[in-house]
């Protein structure tokens, strides 16, 4: 089911790790709201999912960067790269980068490596560091962005956006069990949590379907999706560890899942998208 006019129309990108799969990118969330387009991570393969879903990069007005490993911002650099060349005036408004503490040592690192092939034109790119102590928020054009401290690197940070008619959606990133999760996501309208690895083979730093089940239960979100799956999560029932501890709406990503978000409409609608062959 797809509504007509949704608050926030979401894709998948990619929905898998830093394993390499023809069946899963590594991390990336893109969502279109109003005038902005949001792209939450950008691990390998994010480039050519934004053109499958429709998406160019000129489009896109926001990156999020919920920490700085490689399989959630490999991709910065191809971004920022593809951005300057050929025509960077196809860029009609500025990117803004969001990230935790850190992200200005990060792009200053990334300009040590590659130069002057990362620096776009002046006023074209601006940077924002979340307060990762405490919860943080920020205004965009009609949508309100807030994060919150999760329990995986030091910078690392879960996003919630929320628009002016009270639909959220909430991004965990990686992270481990922790409340500051629960109250990221409480009565989100989606909640795209990652769920690495099967219960019995729990990492530090991580959360399994069972944890990411808690976390949606306590916060009482419409709907939970689980995301950033390693292959063994393909070899395992994870609707079912999830079950354990959540009984609520649930679906498992696929990348170029694609979600439609409606005020005053209890449920959130999936459109049936083909995943290109992997043959």
């Amino acid at each position: 089911m797809a509504f007509s006019h949704p608050d926030i129309h979401v894709t998948v990108l990619g929905s898998g790790t830093c394993v390499p799969s023809l069946k899963r990118s590594a991390c990336a969330v893109l969502a279109r709201t109003g005038s902005e387009t949001l792209l939450f991570d950008a691990g390998p393969g994010t480039l050519r999912r934004l053109l499958e879903a429709g998406t160019t990069i000129f489009e896109v007005t926001h990156l999020f960067l919920s920490h700085f490993h490689p399989d959630h911002s490999a991709e910065v650099v191809p971004f920022l790269f593809a951005t300057k060349y050929p025509d960077v005036s196809r860029r009609k408004h500025p990117l803004t980068i969001v990230a935790g503490k850190g992200l200005s040592n990060f792009y200053n690192g990334l300009k040590k490596v590659y130069g002057d092939w990362v620096v776009l034109p002046t006023g074209l790119l601006k940077l924002i560091e979340m307060d990762d102590t405490r919860p943080d928020t920020r205004q965009l054009d009609g949508v309100a962005v807030s994060s919150m401290p999760m329990a995986h690197n030091p910078e690392s940070v879960g996003f919630r956006i929320e628009t002016r008619s009270g639909v959220a959606m909430v991004y965990s990133g990686d992270t481990d069990y922790t409340e500051n999760l629960v109250e990221l996501a409480r009565g989100a309208d989606l909640f795209i949590c990652e769920s690495a690895l099967p219960d019995d083979l729990k990492v530090k730093g991580h959360l399994t379907p069972s944890l990411a089940g808690e976390v949606a239960r306590k916060a009482g979100v419409s709907l939970m999706v689980l995301t950033h799956l390693y292959p063994e999560c393909d070899l395992t029932d994870i609707e079912k560890e999830c079950r354990k501890t959540y009984a609520g709406p649930m679906k498992i990503a696929h990348d170029l899942m694609t979600l439609e978000l409606s005020a005053g409409n209890p449920k959130t609608g999936e459109i049936p998208m083909t995943l290109p062959s992997t043959k």
